[in-house]
């Protein structure tokens, strides 16, 4: 396997749980709910994946944890904001410090245990091809149901009935209540599937990504998957796009750093100059990259006030109370 296509392997892997848990809160934010508790959802996930995992043998058993988990802990959120009508913005933020205080203490007994991996499709034939064997036909199961997910989410919220009353509740809670569209319940589904998602985004981490269990290991990719979903306007395909791209960039500036340069010689001179200055940067810097690069899209995108307005949800972020 050559160089590029190992690091498009990577790209992949670092990408998936970003989409998982964009496409989740995307759909959670069309229904016009912010739920700012991503991280801490996706961290209740990776310990209960990989608990669930390391106590039975199956990955898949820490697989369908890491979703049930996600989904509960999601519902606590909805319970708070929908029928006890709490503030969204708060209760997300305390929800994410209660999963990084749960997620820490459930998850110290697994602390230095090797977990178990959830292993790589292959297809006889179609995996061993060259160039696009491992790529299209190799990866890990999430992978495909990652970009499933994403073009069914595509398709619920744009080619079916229910997709539409979804985003009605989203632009306009009043009225679709007035219509008689039951906005709490629709609302309890869209976060329940949200935090499946992110749930399903953390074991991916814990069975995947890593296969061990280490304290707060999303590192902001909660807050970077909140992030996309701005980027991407609240539309999937550009969920999808906007996760490769982070996904790349974090995994390019580890290649960064571990480059020599005196292996690449042959590029041209303005391509070889600019790894040698990102080379010579520090570590930290090139490891707050991805970070950097989130906050640089969304002051370009907050830019442009006229598209923001457009895209965004009406109701998203507001109380709803039914007066009838």
């Amino acid at each position: 396997m050559g160089m590029a296509e190992a690091i498009l392997l990577t790209i992949a892997t670092a990408a998936t749980p970003l989409l998982l848990a964009a496409i989740g809160e995307l759909v959670v934010e069309r229904s016009g709910v912010l739920n700012l508790g991503v991280e801490g959802m996706m961290l209740m996930g990776a310990v209960a994946g990989f608990g669930a995992a390391l106590t039975t043998g199956s990955a898949w058993v820490g697989v369908f944890a890491g979703i049930i988990t996600g989904a509960l802990f999601s519902l606590l959120f909805a319970f708070l904001v929908l029928t006890l009508v709490t503030n969204q913005v708060a209760t997300g933020l305390a929800l994410t410090l209660l999963g990084i205080g749960v997620s820490g203490m459930i998850g110290e007994a697994f602390v230095g245990q090797p977990g178990v991996k959830l292993t790589n499709i292959h297809i006889p034939g179609l995996s061993d091809l060259p160039y696009v064997g491992r790529l299209l036909f190799g990866q890990d199961p999430l992978f495909y149901i990652s970009v499933l997910l994403t073009v069914g989410v595509a398709w619920f919220l744009f080619r079916t009935r229910a997709g539409l009353t979804l985003r009605s509740v989203g632009d306009s809670h009043s009225s679709a209540h007035a219509l008689g569209i039951r906005v709490i319940a629709i609302r309890y589904a869209a976060i329940a599937f949200g935090g499946a998602c992110a749930g399903l985004a953390g074991a991916h981490l814990s069975l995947v990504y890593t296969t061990q269990w280490i304290e707060n290991m999303t590192a902001g990719r909660g807050w970077i998957a909140l992030a996309l979903v701005v980027f991407a306007s609240w539309r999937p395909l550009r969920v999808f796009v906007g996760a490769y791209l982070f996904g790349a960039i974090s995994i390019l500036q580890l290649h960064i750093q571990a480059m020599n340069l005196a292996d690449l010689a042959f590029l041209p001179g303005p391509l070889y100059w600019l790894l040698a200055q990102l080379k010579s940067l520090p570590s930290q810097f090139l490891s707050a990259l991805p970070y950097l690069a989130t906050v640089a899209v969304l002051v370009l995108i907050s830019r442009n006030r006229r598209l923001t307005i457009m895209n965004t949800p009406a109701s998203l972020g507001q109380p709803f109370v039914p007066d009838r």
